[in-house]
């Protein structure tokens, strides 16, 4: 079936078998590898990305049923210019990750959260990452860095 889709402000489409989930159409597919597979079981988070303005698990949803949809993935934050979106540079700056892997969908999730959750507290922080797992930090830095992002997203 083929799967049209705007990924990052680009229209796309994919000729995929019924079956195909959306994370494959994006890292397969179109070669966009940031968002990562870490359980396939949409447990862990590290496939989130934003589609029609929420953030949504990729490894648990068909692409069929992302079709006509709008998606944002890590690799579409950072502006043209390489400037990288607020939150990114929250995460760096507050030394928000470690190994790195789980980042990518825990900074898609913060976008969506900071959006939809403007004066979140850091208690409502940690409460909304919830579906996202990180094994190395202490989510100290990821709730500091969240709340940076917050606090930029805002200025915006």
């Amino acid at each position: 079936m083929l799967v049209q889709l705007k990924v990052n402000g680009k229209a796309v489409a994919a000729d995929v078998p019924p079956n195909t989930l959306l994370v494959q159409v994006l890292r397969e597919h179109l070669k966009l590898t940031g968002t990562h597979v870490g359980c396939d079981t949409a447990q862990c988070g590290a496939c989130t990305v934003i589609k029609d303005g929420r953030a949504v698990k990729s490894c648990n949803l068909l692409a069929a049923q992302a079709d006509g949809s709008e998606v944002t993935t890590i690799e579409g934050l950072a502006a043209r210019d390489g400037t990288l979106h607020p939150m990114q540079a929250a995460f760096k700056e507050c030394h928000g990750l470690q190994c790195g892997f789980c980042t990518t969908g825990m900074v898609m999730s913060a976008v969506d959260l900071c959006t939809h959750h403007p004066k979140a507290s850091a208690t409502e922080i940690r409460e909304l990452l919830e579906g996202n797992l990180c094994r190395c930090t202490g989510y100290q830095n990821i709730v500091k860095a969240v709340q940076q992002g917050q606090a930029a997203m805002a200025g915006q």
